[in-house]
Formats: C-alpha cells, sequence, structure tokens
C-alpha cells in the first residue's frame, strides 16, 4: 500500500480528518484554523469541562472568540471529545499538550508519551503525527519513533512524524497561528513533505528544515535569546537605579539606533509558558552532553531573581512613609503575565504575590482579565472591583502588568504609592510614583514630604 500518495490525495482535495490532541491555548486556534481551511477536524482533550465548553460554542481563551467556535461547529467538520478511540478515524494528528518542568526543573514530557500510549491502539497506517509541544531537540524521535518503531511501523513507509514548534503569542493582534511562519522538521524526507504540504492549508508561511533536531532547536533559540536579553536589560535596569539614571529613556535613546539594536524592557519578572521553561529544556539536554551553558543558566538567576528586587524597592518606598511591608495592604495591579489576556501561567504577578504575603503583608490583587487564582496554601484568590475608591483604602500599588483597561491618570491622582515595574505611568511625573529601573525618590525630600 503506498500510503504516502494515498495521504497525499487526502490533502489535496480536503478529504483528510485531521485530530488535535490538547485544546489549549495552542491547540485550539490551530483546529479552528483547520477548520477554516475545508478539513474536518476532531479535537481530543482530556477535560470534559473545556470539551463540553466547545461543544456549547464557548470558547475560554482570548485568540479564539465563541464566535468562532460556533462558526466551526456550524461547518458539522469539527468536533470536540475526550475519546482517544476516534484516532482510528484520523489521517492526520497534531499534539499540542503542555510540557511543563519537573520540581527539579527538569522537562516533563508525560503529556507526550500520555498522548502516544493512548493513540498507539487506534492508530492506523498512513497516518501524520506532528509534534508541537515544546521541547527539547531529540523529544520526537526520542519518545515518539522510537515508539512506533517497537510497533513494527516504518517512518515515511507506514506513518510519518515531523516536529513543528507553535509559536503562539496570546493577545498579539498582528500575528495569529494562520499567519505566523511555521517550522517544520520531519524525520524522512517524505515526512516533510507531506507535513509541509498538510499545513501549507491552514498557516501562510511553512518554513521546511532537515530534521526534527534542528526543527526543536530552533524553538529553544528563540525563546532562549529572548530569556538572555531580558536578563540583561533587567540587570541594567537595576545598574541604573544606582547610577540615578532613568533605564527607560536609555532604553528609548538606544531604540532609535536603526540597526545592531533590538528593543527589550526591564520588568517584574518572566511568565507564560515558553520564556521561564524553554532555557531550561535546552539547559537541561546539554548537560547530557557535557556542556553547561553559563549564558542560559545567568539569564534565568537574573529573571527569577526580578519578584525580590520588586519587592525590596516596594519595602524602600514603604519606608518614605514610615511604614514596613509586614501589616501593609498591598494592591497588585494586573496578574496575567502580559497585558490584555487573561493567562496566568507563570506569571511573576502569582510569586510576588506569595513574596508579600511572607513578609507579613495584607495583599490583593487587581485584574480585570484574570479573575481569580489558587494560591499555594489551596485557597481560591480573586480579583478585588475595579474601584478607585477600592484601590484608594492600600498602603501601596505595585503595576506588574499593563492592561490597557486601567485608567492611570485616575489612578496617579489618587495619590496612593506606586511601585511601577513597567512604566505604565510613564506620563505622571508625582513624587509617589517610583519606577523600576529608576533612581529610587526614597531619600528624595520631595517624598518625604509627601508621607507628611
Amino acid at each position: 500500500m503506498d500510503y504516502y500518495n494515498q495521504l497525499v490525495h487526502k490533502i489535496e482535495t480536503k478529504t483528510a480528518n485531521i485530530g488535535v490532541v490538547g485544546l489549549g491555548y495552542v491547540g485550539l486556534p490551530l483546529a479552528v484554523e483547520m477548520v477554516k481551511a475545508g478539513f474536518t477536524v476532531c479535537g481530543i482533550d482530556l477535560s470534559e469541562n473545556k470539551v463540553n465548553n466547545l461543544r456549547n460554542g464557548e470558547s475560554y481563551i482570548n485568540d479564539v472568540s465563541s464566535d468562532d467556535v460556533k462558526e466551526a461547529l456550524e461547518t458539522d467538520r469539527f468536533l470536540a471529545t475526550t475519546d482517544y478511540s476516534v484516532a482510528k478515524e484520523l489521517d492526520a494528528i497534531s499534539i499540542c499538550v503542555p510540557t511543563p518542568l519537573s520540581e527539579n526543573q527538569d522537562p516533563d514530557t508525560s503529556y507526550i508519551t500520555s498522548v502516544i500510549d493512548n493513540v498507539k491502539p487506534y492508530l492506523k497506517k498512513g497516518t501524520l503525527i506532528t509534534l508541537e509541544s515544546t521541547t527539547y531537540p531529540g523529544t520526537t524521535e526520542e519518545l515518539i519513533l522510537s515508539e512506533l518503531n517497537k510497533m513494527g511501523l516504518e517512518a515515511g513507509k507506514d506513518f510519518f512524524l515531523c516536529y513543528s514548534p507553535e509559536r503562539v503569542d496570546p493577545g498579539n493582534d498582528t500575528y495569529n497561528t494562520h499567519n505566523m511562519p511555521k517550522v517544520m522538521g520531519g524525520v524522512t524526507e517524505r515526512c516533510n513533505q507531506v507535513g509541509t504540504m498538510l499545513y501549507s492549508n491552514y498557516i501562510g508561511n511553512v518554513v521546511p528544515v532537515s530534521s526534527p533536531r534542528v526543527a526543536e532547536m530552533s524553538k529553544l533559540l528563540e525563546n532562549t535569546f529572548r530569556s538572555v536579553n531580558i536578563a540583561f536589560v533587567n540587570e541594567i535596569a537595576m545598574m541604573c537605579e544606582r547610577m540615578d539614571i532613568d533605564v527607560w529613556e536609555v532604553i528609548d535613546a538606544a531604540a532609535t539606533k536603526p540597526f545592531g539594536f533590538m528593543k527589550f524592557q526591564p520588568g517584574p519578572g518572566i511568565g507564560g509558558h515558553c520564556i521561564p521553561l524553554d532555557p531550561m529544556y535546552l539547559s537541561w539536554k546539554a548537560k547530557g552532553f557535557r556542556f553547561y551553558s553559563k549564558f542560559i543558566d545567568l539569564a534565568q538567576s537574573i529573571n527569577n531573581n526580578m519578584p525580590d528586587v520588586v519587592v525590596s524597592k516596594t519595602s524602600q518606598v514603604l519606608n518614605v512613609y514610615g511604614k514596613s511591608i509586614n501589616s501593609s495592604k498591598i494592591l497588585i495591579l494586573g496578574m496575567a503575565y502580559k497585558p490584555n489576556i487573561s493567562d496566568l501561567r507563570e506569571s511573576p504577578g502569582l510569586y510576588l504575590y506569595e513574596l508579600y504575603k511572607e513578609n507579613g503583608a495584607n495583599v490583593d490583587y487587581l485584574d480585570p482579565h484574570a479573575h481569580s487564582f489558587i494560591d499555594d496554601e489551596g485557597e481560591v484568590v480573586r480579583s478585588i472591583q475595579n474601584s478607585l475608591d477600592e484601590i484608594k483604602q492600600y498602603d501601596a500599588v505595585v503595576l506588574v502588568t499593563n492592561h490597557s483597561d486601567f485608567d492611570y491618570e485616575a489612578i496617579a491622582d489618587l495619590g496612593v504609592p506606586i511601585v511601577d515595574t513597567r512604566n505604565a505611568f510613564e506620563q505622571f511625573d508625582m513624587p509617589h510614583i517610583h519606577k523600576l529601573g529608576t533612581a529610587s525618590k526614597v531619600n528624595k525630600r520631595e517624598a518625604h514630604s509627601v508621607a507628611l
């Protein structure tokens, strides 16, 4: 049986049935694009809550609207299920499951192995499997290829296997799943050809590379690059504080150079699934080759320490007003890891919340997008109401996420001491606003006069 030409024909005629395993920030937008391109798509997720929401036409992520889900359902070419047995009808499967770090900061690939274990009993010959989950170089071959080889199946003949790293940026109004260039690395040339052919139907630009390992490494390079540069500018911010220089003005000035400089900004820490985790996948894998990356580990250390830097600055600011963190009422403004989304994954605000609590503060948060989270004690913490009267009751406000919803002028006018970690209050030169990366006003007479 010539499974390659059979699959090519199904792709060309859009009769290929496609499965997406993992209907989160990566999988759901991908599934919607597949449906828009004319394919029949089955989304598989073990969360009954997600599946029920989708069946009812309700989206639970920012980048896919409920209208998008309803339109997909109305085509009769989209189904959501928790049942892996549907894999026996699928011609292609995209795996978009989480790949977190363990407590020891090692890659946790259990979600990937679980998918393969669940799919194997139903896998038919000629199926294309594409892994999209971020992971270390070698994962596709070590965890998927080896398992299917044990079944007596040959890649490029009996099945097709590729790695195509996700590049989802939640809340990005310019780049989405469809127009974001997509790297594709197949185990064999035929794998690469059929993977590129399928994805080109719903991705504007598919970029083939020579192997899954190259594709896996490219993803880690992208985000490790960002991690290292964010760490560098965070260190520059701390340096500028000592030197009585405004780091934000310095960055803007440097950014006027039309070449040789890329603008990165400091902040309270790094969040999201990629930047906090991807460098650790790479560092972990490199150690297996007796290679120790000083850049990666140093950058991780600097970025992970930024919440402590913010707590220290908060303490300095409160001291001006004759207060300490202990027993003070502190409000975290913005809890999501980036502006205008609800995503809390690895948000530095979560770590700040726990640090303030450890230091005895009475801490709350306000976020119009992220309405609740579960703290380290397993308790549900809910956002306070977006009310100026509420905000005025706090001893300090710490801006962590610069959502566009916030009325910065009105908040600034309240006179409550503000620790601004994002330069969100740039327009307001007031003595009670203290920016990360600028000389602290704690010893300045104008700040002291406000306290009185």
